[in-house]
């Protein structure tokens, strides 16, 4: 038996800063990414409407996944579990997404065993219908009720807006190089081998 990893794409195997330059250009702003403190982008932006912002972002979609840089240290990591445990890429991206994001993961070889678009952050169903032992995750709700609901343990990755409490099978982690310390320490080959 191998360990299944349900994994988050955008701030978790992406950086968590990939909007913001496409922001800072359509809306002449500076923005950086401690000036996030919400997982509403459209509270930094006060002065647009939220259908402002979604009806740009909606339009853009295609262009920042396809420009979207690979957070530091992800690739190696994700590679490096490929023959060791089953890759789930679980993401609320939309199905009309579908190309630009099997094309970045082929541009920058990124290992998966299965990518599935949900278009929407509601992903336990999901999770649960795929059997995730793990899942990675930078939205702090999401990460709260898969961990909450599924029972599993949820690597949440620091940024400036996700900061809130979080359960303790919430464990947060502020790089790859630690989340793979922590799957290394917790779901190790050997420990599945001793049915541990």
């Amino acid at each position: 038996m191998r360990y299944r990893f349900g994994i988050d794409i955008d701030g978790t195997v992406t950086s968590p800063t990939s909007l913001l330059p496409h922001i800072n250009e359509q809306f002449n702003s500076a923005l950086t990414l401690d000036d996030i403190k919400e997982y509403d982008l459209t509270a930094a932006l006060p002065h647009l409407t939220q259908g402002e912002f979604y009806s740009w972002f909606r339009s853009s979609e295609p262009k920042i996944y396809a420009a979207s840089p690979v957070s530091e240290n992800a690739k190696q990591i994700l590679n490096d579990w490929k023959d060791q445990y089953e890759l789930y890429y679980i993401s609320a991206r939309g199905d009309n997404v579908r190309d630009v994001t099997v094309d970045w993961f082929a541009e920058h070889a990124i290992a998966y065993d299965h990518i599935e678009l949900i278009g929407s952050h509601k992903k336990i169903e999901t999770a649960r219908r795929h059997n995730v032992h793990l899942f990675f995750e930078d939205k702090h709700d999401n990460a709260v009720e898969i961990a909450e609901e599924l029972s599993i343990p949820v690597l949440l990755f620091d940024t400036p807006y996700n900061r809130q409490a979080i359960p303790s099978n919430v464990i947060r982690v502020t790089n790859w190089l630690e989340a793979n310390e922590w799957v290394k320490n917790e779901f190790s080959t050997q420990k599945v081998l001793s049915g541990k």
